[in-house]
């Protein structure tokens, strides 16, 4: 009988692509939302309506699960939102457990975020059921919130000096996720996989490939703190958000980011997307509207 996976984040980034990944393979799917206007967008999922920061409204959504892929929104509360979704999990007699956590997640981590993934990390490692971990790096699709300066001007600008992070396309690690949840759920349990793109990649490299890819001029302008947290505020970004990226922009400056691991290409048997596949896929996106085919 096919088991049963809940997509809790289902609406963000990592967890729409993860309900793609398992599209038509022999699983059960059921998408957990708090806002039933926002269903995911494919997969046929079963969309259960529950917010994780209220525990008394999950267990209806947990109710005949196996398997949880567990993501928590970025915030302060997070391992409050975490522990519920656990205690909803252990409740209702959930098998295992697979978390997003962050790259780099430690109690000593240079950052508030990753020391928060940290807390939840060590309690999913004591959670009682089986469990992985995974902890990716920058997301390409980050590169996606640049597209509006890209289009209209050719420069993107970032707090991020001249840091080189090891980011990886989202899809990856969707696809590895989804690995992870159709293996026997023995065969994961208890490792924590740090995942990678196939190169540590500087932001002018980012513009080289970009302009490669839209056949004209881009270039990447490296602005201070305060402008970034200026920008920001300029588009609504909450201030604890501000804050967390700016955390992460200056560990990245400092060289935190500048590595790659091979774990993507063990879990999926192939070379993980590189930058140059993420611009060529998505160039329209970069694009000015009237240049559009």
């Amino acid at each position: 009988m096919p088991r049963t996976v809940l997509i809790t984040g289902a609406t963000g980034t990592v967890s729409t692509a993860l309900i793609d990944a398992l599209d038509g393979a022999e699983v059960n799917l059921r998408a957990l939302v708090h806002d039933p206007a926002r269903s995911p967008r494919a997969g046929g999922a079963e969309v259960v309506v529950g917010d994780l920061e209220d525990p008394r409204s999950l267990a209806p959504a947990f109710e005949g699960v196996q398997d949880v892929w567990l993501l928590t929104p970025n915030g302060p509360r997070a391992p409050e939102h975490h522990m519920n979704a656990l205690w909803a999990a252990r409740q209702a007699g959930v098998e295992r457990v697979v978390r997003l956590s962050v790259v780099g997640a430690a109690h000593d981590a240079p950052n508030r975020s990753g020391r928060l993934h940290a807390l939840s990390d060590r309690e999913t490692e004591q959670c009682g059921m089986r469990w992985t971990i995974l902890r990716p790096h920058w997301f390409m699709q980050n590169l996606l919130n640049e597209a509006g300066d890209i289009s209209a001007t050719g420069t993107f600008a970032m707090n991020m000096a001249a840091g080189r992070v090891g980011m990886i396309d989202a899809r990856d690690i969707a696809e590895c996720a989804a690995r992870v949840l159709l293996d026997d759920p023995d065969r994961h349990h208890g490792r924590t996989y740090t995942l990678t793109g196939p190169r540590s990649l500087g932001f002018d490299e980012v513009a080289g490939e970009l302009e490669r890819a839209l056949g004209r001029s881009v270039a990447y302008l490296p602005v201070s703190d305060d402008a970034k947290r200026k920008t920001l505020f300029g588009y609504g970004v909450p201030p604890w958000i501000v804050d967390m990226l700016e955390e992460y922009a200056q560990a990245y400056a400092s060289g935190w980011g500048d590595f790659t691991t091979g774990t993507v290409a063990e879990l999926l048997g192939r070379r993980p997307r590189d930058i140059a596949d993420f611009v060529r896929d998505h160039a329209a996106a970069f694009t000015p509207a009237e240049r559009r085919a």
